[in-house]
């Protein structure tokens, strides 16, 4: 067994699909205990049972179609005109608008390349130093994360509640539990923002037409946050639902009134986010199946048995659990890491008191951070192509966001109330 785990760990290394290194775990596992292999269909078969599932493909497509559209631009026009003028404004701008654009498009890379070109020189022109600049960027393309309708959070969600352990949560519930803990990374981050942009020009407050021209200018893409999330939290829609008007209102909006994707175009963007969707289901589905033998084989508990040995206090798991995440979070992008790592994780964590809807919010955090984190975070390499820099000149730029954003997980980890308060599961 430990030899067969070695290769496939070889096989990964050498680039091997990650689907396949799972399904072939799976196989060699239900193999070896003599169960009929017929059961990785049936587990597959099983993501047609999960209504939320519906959410992915649709999310998806909307984020894609979003960042074809001229919707980037609009976006910092209607948060410049609005918080442009305070101190660090341009910058908090910065922060907002690609915190808003991650949450939909679900995707840290789409975010840098689409609003990058935009925010760089802006910032540049504002006076900002070149290493701030690119550092803000660089970070804040992860920074959207934690808030809905955030695919990883969609993810997590299905991954745990299909384990059935500890307390049962709603995928609602985990979109609530994120709100705070988003808010606290970009406030945090704000400050930082601010007082380095103190010695920068200061931008007058907008005027009132500018302000009614930027709105005016993304009416039709200013309501569809509201709609989205006060439909999902007021209960008039389930996920699914929710999913199913983005995802049609952003069809009109984008295709048909702002004519910015042409109907010749829509079938590109619609190959381009399936094949992601598409790579997420098949990863999932035979994640359920690797687990579904993990959990027979009783490998969760005995996890759980080693690492008690050397750690009885659930603050020391903690933190060595962030340390851990940070470590994934720059060797495996987000969805890979979840299939992969959560029912494994999840067991021992909820051994240890802490809740699922707790853990997923520590999860996604560390892996936000995991992104820009030397040396191989995945932002890094995508803002270093993006701006034309040394790797080296990321890896100085980023490196006060990664000590202001891990302060902010270790708050997230160690106040609990932080991201159940919402929820309403203290």
């Amino acid at each position: 067994m430990i030899v067969i785990g070695l290769i496939l760990v070889v096989l990964a290394l050498l680039g091997a699909p990650l689907f396949v290194v799972i399904g072939a775990s799976a196989m060699w596992g239900f193999y070896q205990s003599e169960v009929d292999l017929a059961v990785i269909a049936i587990e597959i078969y099983r993501l047609a049972e999960m209504p939320v599932l519906l959410a992915i493909p649709l999310f998806t497509f909307a984020g894609y179609l979003v960042s074809e559209s001229g919707a980037p631009g609009r976006l910092v026009r209607v948060t410049q005109a609005f918080l442009g003028w305070m101190p660090g404004g341009l910058a908090i701008v910065a922060l907002v608008a690609c915190a808003l654009f991650t949450a939909f498009t679900g995707a840290s890379g789409v975010t840098i390349v689409a609003l990058g070109a935009l925010l760089f020189p802006a910032l540049a022109q504002a006076g900002y130093k070149e290493n701030f600049n690119l550092g803000l960027i660089t970070t804040s393309g992860s920074l959207g994360v934690l808030f809905a309708p955030s695919l990883p959070l969609i993810l997590y969600g299905v991954v745990a509640q299909q384990m059935g352990i500890g307390s049962a949560f709603t995928i609602d519930e985990l979109f609530l539990a994120g709100l705070l803990p988003g808010l606290l990374m970009v406030s945090m981050l704000s400050i930082w923002a601010i007082w380095q942009g103190r010695g920068t020009q200061r931008v007058e407050r907008s005027s009132w037409a500018e302000v009614k021209g930027a709105v005016r200018e993304a009416i039709w893409e200013v309501p569809l946050p509201f709609i989205v999330l006060g439909g999902i939290y007021s209960g008039y829609f389930a996920i699914s639902e929710a999913a199913a008007v983005t995802a049609i209102y952003v069809l009109i909006v984008e295709v048909f009134i702002y004519r910015e994707v042409s109907l010749k175009a829509l079938p590109g963007v619609v190959r381009s986010s399936m094949v992601l969707v598409g790579a997420v289901l098949v990863i999932l589905g035979l994640s359920l199946a690797s687990t579904n033998y993990l959990i027979d084989a009783e490998v969760p508990t005995q996890l759980f048995d080693v690492v008690q040995e050397h750690i009885t206090n659930p603050l020391t798991f903690l933190l060595a659990l962030n340390a851990f995440l940070l470590i994934l979070g720059m060797m495996l992008d987000i969805f890979s890491a979840l299939v992969i790592m959560v029912p494994l994780l999840l067991p021992i964590a909820v051994r240890y008191g802490i809740d699922p809807v707790h853990l997923g919010i520590i999860f996604l955090a560390n892996m936000q951070i995991g992104y820009f984190t030397p040396p191989v975070g995945m932002n890094l390499f995508i803002a270093s192509y993006r701006f034309k820099k040394p790797i080296m000149t990321l890896y100085k730029a980023t490196w006060p966001f990664f000590l202001i954003l891990l302060t902010s997980v270790l708050i997230i980890t160690y106040w609990p109330a932080l991201s159940l308060t919402l929820p309403g599961r203290n």
